[in-house]
């Protein structure tokens, strides 16, 4: 059971609208999986699909939602905003299930915050090619991660 109970800033909001864009049509993402709006993709989301720019919003908090609940169940230390935000922006983009499963949050869980910061550059690949926009999304992420890292650490 998580420690924390955090919601998504908006400095958050800013880095997953920025990497993610909004696209009102469907699209087929680098390995195939249609998404529309703010990256949001499900079983809705088929060629010829188009919504508004509303739905994408309402899309797009649905989704963090998700995410968000995904960082406070599963993180077992205390995160700060700056932590949070970085580790929501990572489930959203990747999903759960790859959160729950990575060597990142065992590191986190264990208290190792450096080397959780460290593998966040792990995840820049998309159908076994590096992916450059995924590496500076990685990057962005590790530095909003870093950035109060040492104050929780401190404290």
């Amino acid at each position: 059971m998580g420690v924390n109970n955090l919601t998504y800033s908006a400095d958050g909001l800013a880095l997953t609208e920025q990497f993610e864009g909004c696209r009102l049509a469907a699209y087929q993402d680098q390995v195939g999986v249609w998404t529309i709006g703010y990256g949001h993709t499900g079983e809705e989301v088929v060629s010829g699909l188009t919504i508004t720019l509303d739905q994408a919003q309402d899309f797009l908090s649905d989704d963090i939602e998700g995410a968000a609940d995904c960082v406070n169940d599963v993180v077992t230390v205390q995160l700060s905003q700056a932590e949070f935000d970085a580790l929501v922006d990572f489930v959203f983009n990747l999903g759960k299930g790859a959160f729950e499963g990575s060597t990142l949050l065992k590191q986190l869980n264990a208290g190792n915050y450096q080397a959780a910061a460290a593998q966040f550059d792990n995840w820049d690949h998309a159908g076994g090619a590096v992916v450059a926009g995924l590496l500076r999304r990685r990057q962005a992420e590790t530095a909003r991660f870093d950035s109060e890292t040492a104050s929780v650490e401190d404290a």
